[in-house]
């Protein structure tokens, strides 16, 4: 079976595209930053580019537009017109909701906030409005914070806070949410190429269990050897430093804040029910020593 991967060079395609040449698939490269031309033998697309969401907030708001929705359009109508059977896209979560309160499942009513989250949706509302052959599934993936070996982002820089022995300052936030180990991903994308009889839909991507930064923290000791230190300083005197850090440009600042203390628990009992799963092979803990272990080695 022949699967092309859009964004392959990217941390969830490389580890995609060896995950699948593993258990006996082609994967095809695709670039779409110049001309490209779509392989209309191939039985699947995974639609991985896109514009990452830019916490620094120095993107201009027209190219996640030019990039997560146009680029989406392009390639699904040429999709549209092959024979080739599945089109998997990689949306988010920030796609339907920026804030959780409850948690968040697939009937939930869509309200993105920023740029990126609203880029990923229109460019699901286009898949979604277009008539679909019977004969071709559309998979539509909303993943939650991915992790894995060699991935960068927050988990290293709380890595980084444990084994310096600098004390987590941020402890007097309370939050709890989900992630998304790269070895669970695997599994679920193999399990819908696999499964013929899975249908069409919006699906939410996460592990089975919600995290809180204050037991990542620990979590993070344990796994690399270090003591982890929790420090309680009052929540507003830590509000007022990372507003002051999008002036200044501060290590810490209010988007970068917000991702490492809200609450956002995510359901992935769809998957799981169309999978007639009961638990994902990976629990959260054990994708996140995997991850945080990786990093004593780089």
């Amino acid at each position: 079976m022949k699967i092309v991967i859009t964004g392959a060079s990217g941390f969830v395609g490389q580890n995609l595209s060896r995950y699948l040449k593993e258990n006996k698939y082609e994967v095809c490269g695709l670039s779409l930053r110049k001309e490209w031309y779509l392989d209309h033998e191939a039985n699947a697309i995974i639609h991985l580019a896109g514009k990452a969401h830019d916490t620094a907030n120095t993107s201009a708001e027209e190219e996640y537009y030019t990039i997560n929705t146009d680029l989406t359009k392009k390639l699904f109508n040429e999709f549209l017109k092959s024979d080739i059977r599945d089109f998997i896209y990689f949306s988010s979560v920030k796609a339907t909701a920026d804030i959780v309160e409850e948690i968040l499942d697939e009937e939930h009513i869509s309200n993105p906030k920023t740029p990126y989250g609203k880029s990923k949706l229109l460019a699901e509302k286009y898949l979604s409005a277009q008539k679909l052959p019977e004969n071709k599934r559309l998979f539509i993936i909303r993943p939650c914070m991915i992790h894995g070996p060699g991935n960068k982002g927050n988990l290293n820089l709380l890595y980084k806070v444990v084994e310096k022995g600098i004390p987590w300052p941020l402890a007097s936030f309370e939050n709890s949410r989900s992630f998304l180990s790269i070895d669970n991903l695997n599994f679920l994308m193999l399990q819908i190429l696999e499964n013929k009889s899975i249908p069409s839909g919006v699906y939410n991507f996460a592990d089975d269990e919600f995290i809180s930064t204050n037991d990542l923290i620990k979590i993070i000791g344990d796994a690399s050897g270090k003591k982890s230190r929790l420090l309680k300083i009052p929540s507003g005197i830590i509000s007022l430093g990372a507003k002051l850090g999008d002036i200044i440009r501060l290590p810490l600042n209010s988007e970068r804040l917000k991702k490492l203390t809200e609450s956002y628990r995510v359901s992935n009992h769809k998957i799981k029910k169309a999978l007639d799963i009961e638990r994902l092979p990976v629990s959260a803990t054990e994708g996140l020593i995997k991850t945080i272990k990786s990093f004593q080695n780089q």
